[in-house]
């Protein structure tokens, strides 16, 4: 994808306010109904608040974080995209799921299968369907990992979930400059805490229920960001590793919280950024 003249892209570490969330009181079991709630029910029962976090832009240090240890890893100099558009979902998938396979295999060593369960494009478009969620959180858990290979794999379910299965997200902006606003956070896995992770039901209208997890902050979370990321790279996020639940693991989390955030740095008419998504389910070794 070509890039447009050079711009003031907004680096180095910087404070912003992320969004976090408080557990449920009482011990009650985190919710969020997808749609209208049923009557006398109220549409989620996480409370969200705001605090000061130092993010550490990694630009320059890119090779330095890894999926076992952060849990998020950077990607650079990817081949143009046979997908140009990214509006037609089809086409998505016709041209670019192929792409992020390869990717996938060629990034993460012992992965041997990869299956894109679905993507999800953001624009900046005051009407856009999806918009960057400002809010820190983690796509899926141990459970909705498990549930999703059942639901995908079929009778290969089973064997599968023997080895070593994890979800990956490929984020990539769409943008033709460099992102000045609204850069994707991230905090490496191995400084997030299990009790600081809200495991939430996302609960549906047709009956099904998944799960992804909320945040609460905590000093020891240690925050980075790529400035001025460009289509010719990729971000992968781990939101699960099977390998992770093992006794004597390398592995130290598994799972990335990540969010966007509004960059102190950017300038008041700075583009909006836009993205794709794609969600993976890894297996291998």
């Amino acid at each position: 994808m070509a890039i447009s003249a050079p711009i003031d892209v907004p680096r180095g570490t910087v404070t912003a306010k992320l969004n976090f969330s408080h557990p449920p009181k009482d011990g009650q079991v985190a919710f969020n109904y997808v749609g209208t709630p049923p009557e006398g029910e109220p549409q989620h029962n996480v409370e969200k608040y705001q605090q000061d976090v130092t993010i550490e832009d990694v630009r320059g240090h890119e090779s330095e974080y890894n999926l076992d240890r952060d849990a998020f890893q950077i990607i650079q100099d990817v081949p143009e995209s046979k997908e140009t558009e990214f509006a037609d979902d089809e086409s998505i998938k016709a041209n670019y799921y192929p792409e992020v396979e390869k990717l996938l295999l060629d990034n993460i060593p012992g992965s041997n299968r990869i299956f894109l369960f679905d993507h999800t494009v953001r624009r900046a478009a005051p009407d856009a369907n999806r918009k960057a969620v400002q809010t820190v959180h983690i796509d899926q858990t141990a459970y909705s990992a498990e549930k999703r290979v059942r639901t995908h794999m079929g009778e290969d379910a089973e064997k599968l979930l023997q080895g070593r299965y994890r979800i990956v997200n490929v984020w990539r902006p769409l943008n033709k400059n460099p992102v000045e606003s609204m850069p994707l956070g991230f905090a490496s896995s191995a400084t997030l805490d299990q009790k600081d992770v809200i495991p939430v039901e996302h609960r549906y209208s047709h009956g099904y229920t998944g799960q992804t997890a909320a945040i609460a902050y905590d000093p020891s979370q240690k925050w980075h960001y790529l400035s001025g990321m460009t289509g010719s790279e990729r971000l992968l996020l781990e939101c699960f590793d099977s390998e992770s639940l093992k006794e004597g693991t390398t592995v130290q989390g598994g799972r990335v919280a990540h969010t966007a955030f509004e960059h102190p740095g950017s300038r008041p008419d700075a583009e909006g950024r836009e993205s794709i998504e794609v969600r993976a389910l890894v297996f291998g070794p």
